[in-house]
């Protein structure tokens, strides 16, 4: 099949998140399966310095965004064995210190930016000699681009391509003012409840366009695709995701193990493998020593890495670590974020020296050695539509403490479920109570070195590679694309093999409709 994925970060040239580990990891593994994968995204500030093999393409972008034109011109980079990568480079939009915000403020233009974004992107699937078959979009930030597709469709594109939606994180939706649909220069009739309006407010809600005009929709994770379809999880927008529920599915994201692994990774002070484990001891004292913790491999070592975000339950993790810290244990952290949950680690570290290690920021070398350092890794998020550091951890070796939601629920198994296959602890209640009392179970295991083996065994046997997980993305490609041909007339809901191996379709028929809610958070990253 012929897949162009649009993405507004693609690791390696640009990242905030799992986002970017995602679509990078996808188009290789499309790449890697015979497949023809071309990715778009937008040229930042640097990139074209860290890549000189980059050239610019025959190409000139002048697109109106509402009552004037942008202009911007095309990059390419060819690489062996990846996929294609197209560049949008727009100085103005796009030469910036960062992605999204600054100094944890958004920026103001961020609606401009991307819907001229997604405006690129469907110039690129309209008028390239290599014609995609489906356009593979990613939250937001390209979400209007079904829409966009759809009205193109109405105004003589002959052969359009058919188009999915993935949602990496329904809280952020790209929602604003209304006067920013006039820069989308769609129909008046598209700005609707039924459309890409927010329901009561006369707000653009980008990531619900997407919902709404998708031939496809998928989530990060079987759980996540389920747990948005209700009120609690469903940020406003449950209601649409059931009315479209046919084409909804959830496929748990894969891991790129050519880049995480313990054999073959520059990043680690020691190569290691499930059957020689002594190189794990290793990276655990060079990881104390680098980060000015006490050198002793019998202290139990727990970390984390994570946008210091209310998602990632830092306000749990913060009040179970103030009284975990008071036995003999060890907390690495690394991330950035909330300057309140920046000044809660801060004193955390005064409170508890010796103890704990913070560094803020992202560090791609250090984020490696903690997960391989660590005898335990924290992810006690509110919610996590996927998570990968879960996965990371496993394969490293280093038990994750979750709780139970989303991808964190069906990727780790807890002692209860299997005492045979167990490779991780879980806790269901979101408190800083429930999360202690899980440190205090991998304390238990700890102290018992046989039952840290098989949990470490069975941890490092676990796989999540894109090689099984890129078979469901092209199951959903071509039941996207049987839609499409049949001009979108409703058929049954996507196959079960298409929801993902570890967990059973998404039963939204089964789910009680409550009312909408009255409210809508104002998010974008």
């Amino acid at each position: 099949m012929k897949i162009l994925l649009a993405s507004s970060e693609v690791y390696p040239f640009s990242k905030t998140g799992g986002l970017a580990d995602m679509v990078g990891a996808l188009g290789r593994a499309l790449v890697n399966a015979g497949h023809e994968a071309v990715v778009v995204t937008p040229l930042y500030r640097g990139i074209r310095e860290k890549y000189p093999a980059m050239r610019r393409v025959d190409w000139h972008f002048d697109l109106p965004l509402g009552l004037h034109n942008a202009t911007a011109e095309l990059w390419e980079l060819d690489r062996v064995g990846e996929a294609k990568i197209y560049f949008i480079d727009h100085p103005g939009y796009f030469n910036r210190a960062g992605i999204y915000l600054e100094n944890h403020i958004s920026y103001a233009d961020n609606a401009e930016r991307y819907i001229f974004f997604s405006k690129c992107v469907v110039n690129l699937a309209r008028y390239l000699p290599w014609r995609a078959e489906v356009v593979h979009v990613h939250d937001w930030q390209v979400a209007l681009v079904p829409a966009l597709i759809l009205q193109q469709k109405k105004e003589g594109w002959g052969n359009p391509p058919a188009t999915c939606l993935t949602i990496h994180n329904l809280a952020y939706q790209g929602v604003f003012p209304a006067e920013a649909f006039a820069l989308t220069n769609l129909p008046g009739d598209f700005f609707a409840p039924d459309g890409v309006g927010a329901e009561y407010f006369g707000l653009l809600n980008c990531l619900k366009g997407g919902i709404v005009f998708a031939d496809s929709i998928t989530t990060v994770s079987p759980r996540y695709a389920r747990e948005i379809t209700t009120e609690e999880l469903g940020c406003g927008l449950d209601g649409v995701l059931r009315e479209n529920a046919s084409k909804l599915s959830g496929i748990l994201n894969g891991v790129d193990y050519s880049d995480w692994n313990t054999t073959k990774n520059s990043h680690l002070f020691a190569p290691y493998s499930v059957t020689k484990m002594a190189g794990k001891n290793i990276n655990k004292l060079e990881l104390q020593r680098q980060v000015a913790l006490p050198v002793d491999e019998k202290i139990p070592l727990f970390g984390t890495i994570s946008r210091l975000a209310e998602q990632k339950g830092v306000d749990i993790q913060l009040g179970a670590l103030e009284e975990m810290l008071n036995s003999n244990i060890q907390f690495v952290q690394l991330g950035s974020g909330s300057p309140e949950y920046e000044r809660g680690y801060r004193d955390l570290a005064a409170r508890f020296p010796g103890k704990v290690a913070v560094q803020f920021g992202y560090d791609e070398n250090l984020s490696h050695r903690i997960e391989a350092g660590c005898d335990f890794f924290l992810m006690p998020s509110r919610f996590e539509p996927c998570g990968l550091n879960q996965m990371y951890s496993l394969r490293y070796g280093t038990i994750p403490i979750v709780r139970a939601t989303g991808g964190l629920d069906d990727s780790v198994i807890d002692y209860g479920q299997s005492a045979t296959n167990a490779n991780g602890v879980k806790f269901f209640e979101y408190t800083s109570r429930a999360l202690a009392k899980a440190i205090r179970k991998a304390l238990a295991i700890y102290a018992q070195p046989e039952l840290l083996r098989q949990f470490r065994r069975n941890a490092m046997k676990a796989d999540f590679s894109w090689a099984k997980t890129v078979g469901e993305y092209l199951a959903v490609y071509r039941h996207a694309t049987k839609l499409f041909a049949t001009e979108h007339v409703q058929t049954s809901a996507v196959p079960a093999q298409v929801i993902g191996a570890r967990s059973e379709p998404v039963a939204i028929s089964s789910v009680k409709k409550p009312a909408i809610k009255a409210t809508v958070k104002r998010m974008a990253k």
